[in-house]
């Protein structure tokens, strides 16, 4: 970190805290040149998510929009908020683990059908219903008999 009063490089950290606002660390600096010392903040930086929706629009990732279709999907399941909670951090958590600026939203709603499933066999079936647009009984009954091999 270069010194803001003589511009050198040696300078070292003597005391390091969260900052006011819980989302940064405040470091106090020493120049071991000049003697001055300063303050500085350290803040993780994040990668804004554009996810590509199926008509090729982007837009900026938004979790409320799979807390949505997750609740809807539960409702009236016998499945715990802290479970649903937890099911949207997982999938949240995998879409961030991609490292990717852009990610679609066919891969989002996979990722979303992957972990109903393993959470609520109903709630899977509701989600995939809609996102996977059955047309008829026959396809809908192709996806049951998916879910019981």
């Amino acid at each position: 970190m270069k010194c803001p009063f003589c511009g050198e490089d040696n300078t070292r950290v003597i005391d390091s805290r969260p900052a006011d606002d819980n989302s940064s660390i405040r470091r106090r600096r020493e120049c071991d040149d000049c003697g001055k010392r300063f303050t500085t903040y350290e803040k993780v930086e994040t990668i804004p998510l554009i996810i590509i929706k199926k008509d090729k629009i982007r837009e900026a990732y938004d979790r409320s929009k799979i807390e949505a279709g997750v609740l809807k999907s539960c409702h009236k399941r016998p499945i715990s908020v802290e479970d649903i909670e937890k099911c949207i951090d997982r999938i949240e958590t995998k879409v961030f683990n991609l490292e990717q600026k852009e990610v679609e939203s066919t891969v989002i709603g996979e990722l979303v059908m992957d972990e109903l499933k393993a959470m609520d066999q109903v709630a899977y079936v509701r989600f995939a219903s809609v996102y996977r647009e059955f047309k008829d009984v026959n396809t809908f009954m192709d996806e049951l008999k998916k879910l019981l091999n």
